[in-house]
Protein backbone atom coordinates (compact mmCIF):
# COMPACT_ATOMS: atom_id res chain seq x y z
CA UNK A 1 0.00 0.00 0.00
CA UNK A 2 1.11 3.53 -1.01
CA UNK A 3 1.79 5.54 2.33
CA UNK A 4 1.27 9.64 1.62
CA UNK A 5 2.82 11.42 4.29
CA UNK A 6 2.30 15.23 4.80
CA UNK A 7 4.52 17.51 6.59
CA UNK A 8 2.62 20.65 8.53
CA UNK A 9 4.60 23.63 8.19
CA UNK A 10 3.71 26.47 10.88
CA UNK A 11 2.25 29.49 9.72
CA UNK A 12 4.19 32.96 10.72
CA UNK A 13 2.25 36.14 9.93
CA UNK A 14 5.04 38.91 7.97
CA UNK A 15 6.42 40.90 11.13
CA UNK A 16 4.21 44.20 10.77
CA UNK A 17 6.92 47.36 11.03
CA UNK A 18 6.33 49.08 14.67
CA UNK A 19 6.13 52.89 14.55
CA UNK A 20 9.28 54.34 14.79
CA UNK A 21 11.05 54.73 18.23
CA UNK A 22 13.40 57.62 19.34
CA UNK A 23 16.46 55.25 19.60
CA UNK A 24 16.02 55.97 15.14
CA UNK A 25 16.42 59.45 15.96
CA UNK A 26 19.27 58.99 18.25
CA UNK A 27 21.23 57.06 15.83
CA UNK A 28 20.19 59.57 12.89
CA UNK A 29 21.39 62.19 15.05
CA UNK A 30 24.84 60.02 16.01
CA UNK A 31 25.47 59.64 12.22
CA UNK A 32 25.03 63.32 11.58
CA UNK A 33 27.25 64.21 14.42
CA UNK A 34 29.54 61.28 12.66
CA UNK A 35 29.39 62.58 9.31
CA UNK A 36 30.55 66.29 10.13
CA UNK A 37 33.09 64.72 11.98
CA UNK A 38 34.78 63.05 9.44
CA UNK A 39 34.03 66.04 6.89
CA UNK A 40 36.04 67.80 9.22
CA UNK A 41 39.88 67.70 8.44
CA UNK A 42 41.64 68.38 11.32
CA UNK A 43 44.62 66.31 13.08
CA UNK A 44 44.92 64.71 16.28
CA UNK A 45 48.15 64.71 18.35
CA UNK A 46 49.09 61.92 20.32
CA UNK A 47 49.88 61.74 23.62
CA UNK A 48 53.35 60.33 22.21
CA UNK A 49 53.48 63.09 20.09
CA UNK A 50 52.13 65.84 23.01
CA UNK A 51 54.91 64.80 25.49
CA UNK A 52 57.89 64.97 22.31
CA UNK A 53 56.63 68.44 21.52
CA UNK A 54 56.63 69.88 24.43
CA UNK A 55 59.80 68.05 25.42
CA UNK A 56 61.76 69.82 22.59
CA UNK A 57 59.99 73.11 22.93
CA UNK A 58 58.29 72.74 19.22
CA UNK A 59 55.61 75.10 18.48
CA UNK A 60 53.91 75.12 15.22
CA UNK A 61 51.68 77.96 14.26
CA UNK A 62 48.24 77.89 13.43
CA UNK A 63 49.06 78.09 10.03
CA UNK A 64 51.53 75.64 9.71
CA UNK A 65 48.91 72.99 10.98
CA UNK A 66 46.37 74.04 8.65
CA UNK A 67 49.17 73.57 6.09
CA UNK A 68 50.30 70.31 7.39
CA UNK A 69 46.37 69.30 7.38
CA UNK A 70 45.98 69.87 3.96
CA UNK A 71 49.22 68.47 2.92
CA UNK A 72 48.39 65.41 5.04
CA UNK A 73 44.84 64.53 3.61
CA UNK A 74 45.83 65.60 0.00
CA UNK A 75 48.30 62.77 0.52
CA UNK A 76 45.87 60.68 1.64
CA UNK A 77 43.64 60.95 -1.17
CA UNK A 78 46.83 59.73 -3.08
CA UNK A 79 47.38 56.55 -0.94
CA UNK A 80 50.08 57.37 1.58
CA UNK A 81 49.43 56.03 4.37
CA UNK A 82 51.89 57.57 6.89
CA UNK A 83 53.85 60.55 5.66
CA UNK A 84 56.86 62.01 7.38
CA UNK A 85 56.30 65.50 7.41
CA UNK A 86 59.39 67.53 7.65
CA UNK A 87 59.17 71.18 8.37
CA UNK A 88 61.92 74.16 9.30
CA UNK A 89 62.17 73.37 12.43
CA UNK A 90 60.67 69.46 12.82
CA UNK A 91 60.04 66.44 11.47
CA UNK A 92 56.77 64.37 12.22
CA UNK A 93 55.55 61.00 11.92
CA UNK A 94 51.51 61.16 11.09
CA UNK A 95 49.25 58.34 10.11
CA UNK A 96 47.13 60.07 7.32
CA UNK A 97 44.18 57.19 7.81
CA UNK A 98 44.10 57.77 11.66
CA UNK A 99 44.36 61.80 10.81
CA UNK A 100 46.72 61.40 14.10
CA UNK A 101 50.43 62.62 14.70
CA UNK A 102 52.62 59.76 15.50
CA UNK A 103 55.62 61.65 17.23
CA UNK A 104 57.78 64.79 16.63
CA UNK A 105 61.47 65.25 16.42
CA UNK A 106 63.35 68.00 16.02
CA UNK A 107 65.48 68.56 12.93
CA UNK A 108 68.97 68.38 14.27
CA UNK A 109 67.70 65.64 15.70
CA UNK A 110 65.82 63.69 12.47
CA UNK A 111 69.43 64.23 10.84
CA UNK A 112 70.49 61.23 12.99
CA UNK A 113 67.26 59.25 12.45
CA UNK A 114 66.61 56.18 10.02
CA UNK A 115 62.58 56.64 9.47
CA UNK A 116 60.94 53.35 9.10
CA UNK A 117 57.36 52.28 8.45
CA UNK A 118 56.74 55.69 6.35
CA UNK A 119 55.17 55.83 2.64
CA UNK A 120 55.79 59.23 1.94
CA UNK A 121 57.24 62.99 2.36
CA UNK A 122 55.93 66.25 2.47
CA UNK A 123 58.50 69.04 2.48
CA UNK A 124 57.22 72.23 4.03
Amino acid sequence: MNRVNIQHIPYHPPIQPTAKSSSSQVSKQSFIDHLKQATTQELKISKHASVRLNERNISISDSEWQEITEKVFEARDKGVNQPLVILDQAALVISAKNATVITALDRAEAKQQLFTNIDGTIVL
